[in-house]
């Protein structure tokens, strides 16, 4: 059930509900609810069992699925703007804020997702909306809805039917973008806008979640007017000493998940509250029975037929029996890792802050993870490698990507490796090389092998000045985050590495996992 994801995601609380009522077997009495969601495109050929990837979309929007404006009273309570200002055009619109691309593994027992960071720069599929080719990744929803609007806008068509249509240019395009970036192909989608997370949360009873305190951007982490989160006011009042729980109502809940420019990696900062959350939905469906009420659960779809949409050819019935083995425990959460950022970049007529990504790497990276190699048949003579603490590991660091030695070298300390030199390549004599590079002193070869298997060197090479039992990695100018061979390697019920690209200390620019401790209250990690 994690595919959920969300900005709670604003998806989660009601694809969970379609799902768990499936489980509690009151499949007969929500038919119709359930089926009022896939009013969106179709998408041949993807199954409905056994391994397949879902796209999770959040809409900005400030409408509805037929493009009325929200009441007054709604946009206020999530502090987002207000109706006039909605109806001339001067908030909101169709960008899809949230973007989580999710691989369900045969059998529905393991998921792996990515949070893809909102800012992104994309070369379009195709040219639309004006001759557009070149945007954020999340325009693209809104640049093909626009122009779907444009082109029936002296139509007989009714209102429902023109922005029906639009939602199903916007999805297609967006789909089609996503796919392009990836490499992988999509299965299936399921997309909700502001209103829907609100109603739903609400619904829910509020969310939990654990903030740690940082002091950044202008005042740091625990308040940003832009969104309306606010941990300082009555009934929080979050000290700054360290991190905290917090229940947090629906509007503060909405806004703990939008709030962005007071957090270390901006966007990407945002993606790991996303995560955080989705942790929390999962750890409350298997403890808190938050889904036994059948009254509840109903009127929640009822909501949701109104505020979310899946592809057509989605069957929910037939995923929800083939997804009840799957935890919490066996999902993987990471945010694609950016290659760095660029403000007021000239785009489409306006200067926008935005993110740059090297595709060809991206598509490396999602693809090993979704669609990881079995391991080589194992020789018949083998040879044992010493115990990791017996060699010491240096990193240097040749990327532009700030802090990613560090995040190496940390991954590769609870290997049980010894944390040795971690630099910039500059600091040392090695030739640097486009990728990864693995040296080894005396008696560290076999160490050293591993270790250039994980980091993706593929081989290590001995170099007679390094010291025995000493290993050397240089990460090279395309390596831009921790290798996906380190980064699923690490302990905890996420099964991911240390999350240090929520620490101030680079900016957020590494992808890095949000990892729940065993032991963590609610199910969910301590995030910016």
């Amino acid at each position: 059930m994690h595919l959920i994801a969300t900005k709670v995601g604003y998806i989660a609380t009601c694809f969970v509900a379609a799902v768990a009522l499936v489980v509690a077997g009151y499949a007969h009495q929500v038919v119709g609810l359930v089926s009022s969601t896939g009013q969106g495109i179709s998408i041949s050929g993807s199954p409905s069992i056994g391994a397949m990837n879902i796209l999770v979309m959040g809409l900005e929007s400030r409408t509805d699925y037929y493009g009325n404006t929200l009441p007054n009273s709604l946009l206020t309570a999530m502090h987002a703007g207000n109706a006039s200002a909605v109806s001339a055009g001067e908030v909101g619109g169709q960008d899809t804020n949230t973007l989580i691309l999710i691989h369900i593994f045969a059998g529905g027992q393991k998921a792996v997702g990515f949070s893809i960071p909102r800012d992104d720069l994309v070369n379009y599929p195709h040219a639309t909306y004006d001759g557009i080719t070149e945007g954020k990744i999340d325009q693209a929803y809104d640049f093909a809805y626009n122009q779907s609007l444009g082109q029936t806008s002296a139509s007989s068509m009714s209102q429902d039917q023109r922005y029906t249509l639009a939602n199903q240019a916007g999805q297609q395009f967006e789909i089609d973008t996503v796919q392009a970036v990836t490499g992988v192909h999509i299965d299936h989608f399921v997309e909700v806008n502001l209103a829907g997370f609100f109603y739903l949360a609400q619904s829910f009873g509020g969310i939990e979640v654990c903030v740690k305190p940082w002091s950044g951007n202008d005042g740091g982490n625990l308040q940003d007017p832009s969104s309306g989160w606010n941990a300082l006011e009555d009934g929080y009042n979050l000290k700054k000493g360290g991190a905290q729980y917090l229940h947090l109502a629906a509007d503060q809940a909405l806004a703990f998940v939008r709030a962005r420019d007071t957090l270390p990696g901006v966007d990407i900062g945002r993606t790991k509250r996303q995560q955080a959350v989705i942790d929390y939905v999962i750890w409350a469906l298997k403890h808190e029975n938050v889904f036994s009420d059948l009254g509840k659960l109903q009127s929640m779809l009822g909501i949701a037929s109104q505020y979310l949409r899946t592809d057509s050819t989605f069957n929910l019935f037939d995923f929800a029996n083939n997804m009840r083995a799957l935890t919490g425990g066996h999902v993987t959460f990471q945010t694609l890792p950016i290659s760095g950022q660029v403000n007021d970049m000239p785009l489409n007529g306006t200067p926008q802050d935005v993110n740059t990504i090297d595709v060809p790497y991206l598509q490396q990276y999602v693809n090993s993870a979704f669609y990881p190699q079995p391991a080589a048949p194992a020789s018949k003579k083998t040879t044992t490698a010493p115990a990791p603490s017996t060699v010491t590991v240096d990193v240097y660091n040749g990327s532009g990507t700030q802090g990613l030695a560090g995040d190496v070298s940390a991954a590769l300390t609870s290997l049980g490796y010894k944390a040795g030199t971690v630099a910039n390549a500059s600091d040392q004599s090695q030739t640097l090389d486009s990728g990864t590079q693995v040296f080894y002193g005396s008696g560290a070869q076999a160490n050293a092998a591993i270790i250039a298997t994980k980091t993706g060197a593929g081989t290590a090479t001995a170099l007679s000045s390094l010291p025995a039992g000493q290993v050397e990695v240089l990460l090279g100018s395309t390596v831009t985050a921790v290798p996906a061979g380190l980064s699923s390697s690490g302990s905890g019920s996420s099964g991911s590495a240390t999350p240090s690209s929520t620490s101030a200390g680079n900016n957020g620019l590494t992808s890095g996992t949000v990892t729940v401790t065993p032991n963590a209250p609610f199910g969910i990690p301590c995030v910016y």
